[in-house]
């Protein structure tokens, strides 16, 4: 159990913090405090990889858990803000999001049984997807939304172009398994 694991572990250990944070303190401390909590999970999600890459401690434990518990804390963050802004402007995105997550995850395990784990590899699309989902999830956490702030303006117009890199990665994704995913056996 390396350093990266750890971190994962932690990352995932964070959530029932998250959730409590957002839940039970005044809007006046749980706007920071979620974001900063959120914060820290994403500072340890590109530093176990790092870490991991760096140190020589790469494992499967740590390649299948990484990747879920970066989509264990942004589907939960999602949840919580449409409930807190229970609208579809909120709620379309958030499904789009959580949807492809799931959807990718799916197909991935799929490639992966049949020996096809590097055509659907993480694209740089991918990434990018990643890091404005982080950033809008952030400052919607941070932002407040009674006073529509700049910060919450910015996070809202981040969610969206997160589902719009969301969209487009999927489409990646599913274009490189196309032909394993339309391939018939001859006879």
């Amino acid at each position: 159990m390396g350093i990266a694991n750890i971190l994962t572990l932690v990352r995932i250990a964070l959530i029932p913090v998250f959730v409590l944070a957002f839940y039970l303190l005044p809007d006046a401390w749980a706007r920071p405090a979620t974001a900063g909590i959120f914060a820290l999970a994403a500072i340890t999600d590109g530093l176990d990889g790092w870490l991991a890459r760096r140190l020589k401690q790469t494992s499967a434990f740590g390649a299948f858990l990484d990747p879920v518990a970066d989509k264990l804390m942004v589907a939960t963050a999602l949840v919580l803000l449409v409930q807190s802004h229970p609208s579809a402007w909120f709620a379309v995105p958030a499904a789009v999001i959580i949807g492809r997550e799931i959807a990718v995850s799916a197909l991935r395990e799929w490639m992966a049984e049949i020996g096809s784990s590097a055509s659907v590899a993480v694209s740089l699309v991918g990434k990018f997807k990643t890091i404005t989902q982080m950033l809008a999830v952030l400052l919607l956490l941070f932002g407040d939304p009674l006073t529509l702030s700049l910060t919450f303006r910015a996070g809202t117009v981040l969610l969206y172009i997160s589902a719009t890199l969301t969209l487009w990665s999927m489409i990646v994704y599913l274009h490189a398994a196309w032909p394993r995913l339309t391939y018939k056996k001859p006879g």
